[in-house]
């Protein structure tokens, strides 16, 4: 088991070593990078590290001006709408990133038999924030764009394609035992669509990685609708929302597809009563898995109490050892 998000805002030695560091220039640090994704496997136990990054590293790697602004998000100066945008573009190369190759190598030699999940943003939700300039609810320029120019859509997706899995190869490269690709705003799309518009791409980042024998993990956000599209573009494993329960998505993805979720975050906030109930619930749905991956359904979220946390880990290995 692991946590999405568990190296982050949560944790009080993270909140005080981020202190006066910009988010992307802590994900440019290896020092930083290492210590942050160690924080929560001392602290908790868990059973995998999660490289400490942020899903637009790349895009700022290859020159594009952005920021992570505090209580917003990625926000992009100039948003990606023509083909001539989409066309300055550049690919990324691992001399772009040589943080992730310093920090990688330190974390597997610090990690010893620990996997170290690496992971990128997938090419809808990183297209999404180039287009709209930053976080949206409706994604309404995206979908114009998707639904209105399919031609500049499928060059602006190849491209984001490529630096997607360009950003793994590197993190692979350097040690990563597994990966994630994290298309947090896929859900807002309907079936339809994802398998017209976004489908062919993923399905190409997860043929490619297949090459490189490495677990392959697919998530997102809101995606009951469209679990087996997800699982339909190849991964290993796929993770699940807490939207929809283990043994029902067994049934919506591929045979031999191992599920990854899916207590939902703010169930740490009940009474551990509460939390330990739900858990069980996770677990009993997941024996329907060919293999299971316990996580939340989606990031620890910023004021979860971190003894929570410890507590779960404990419990949840305690009732999952053979």
């Amino acid at each position: 088991m692991w946590f999405m998000r568990q190296a982050g805002r949560s944790l009080p030695e993270y909140r005080k070593l981020r202190e006066g560091v910009a988010m992307l220039d802590a994900c440019a640090r290896p020092d930083m990078i290492v210590e942050i994704t160690m924080q929560p496997v001392r602290r908790y136990g868990v059973d995998a590290a999660i490289f400490f990054s942020d899903i637009v590293v790349p895009l700022k790697a290859i020159g594009i001006d952005l920021d992570i602004k505090p209580g917003v998000g990625p926000v992009v100066a100039e948003p990606i709408r023509d083909l001539a945008a989409v066309n300055r573009l550049r690919a990324l190369e691992p001399d772009d990133v040589p943080y992730v190759t310093a920090a990688v190598g330190a974390l597997t030699g610090e990690l010893g038999d620990r996997p170290l999940i690496g992971f990128a943003g997938g090419p809808f939700t990183l297209a999404s924030y180039l287009i709209e300039g930053g976080p949206s609810k409706n994604h309404e320029h995206t979908k114009a764009l998707m639904y209105g120019e399919p031609d500049v859509w499928a060059e602006l997706m190849q491209r984001l394609s490529a630096i997607a899995l360009d950003f793994l190869r590197v993190q692979i490269a350097a040690g990563a035992s597994a990966v994630q690709l994290f298309d947090s705003w896929v859900g807002a799309l309907s079936a339809e669509d994802y398998r017209a518009s976004v489908l062919p791409y993923t399905s190409w980042i997860f043929e490619q990685l297949g090459e490189l024998d490495v677990p392959r993990i697919h998530f997102g956000v809101g995606t009951g609708e469209l679990l087996s599209l997800l699982s339909e573009a190849g991964p290993d494993v796929v993770g699940v929302d807490w939207r929809v329960p283990l043994d029902k998505a067994v049934q919506r993805v591929q045979p031999g597809t191992a599920l990854q979720g899916n207590l939902d975050p703010a169930t740490l906030f009940a009474p551990w009563s509460v939390v330990a109930e739900r858990t069980d619930a996770v677990l009993s749905s997941a024996k329907a898995a060919d293999g299971h991956v316990f996580n939340l359904g989606h990031g620890v979220l910023p004021t979860t109490d971190p003894a929570v946390l410890e507590r779960l880990v404990d419990y949840v290995h305690e009732k999952t050892a053979r």
